[in-house]
């Protein structure tokens, strides 16, 4: 039996586990990571993140070469 602080660290592990899996891991700049942007609200973009959409899903330029 648990003491009454002792609480199972395995789920929580397994739910954070499960996040990550589910986040995109899509490089910045690639095909996939402006699909996955455009279906993301735009309230919940960072400025990075909207800067980054801006130079290479609207613009076109290249993520390698800077």
């Amino acid at each position: 039996m648990h003491a009454a602080g002792d609480k199972p660290v395995k789920p929580v592990f397994l739910l954070l586990f499960a996040c990550l899996l589910m986040t995109s891991c899509a490089k910045v700049g690639s095909d996939a990571w402006c699909e996955n942007m455009e279906e993301k609200p735009k309230g919940d973009w960072t400025a990075n993140e909207a800067g980054d959409y801006t130079k290479y899903c609207l613009m076109g330029l290249d993520p390698d070469e800077e």
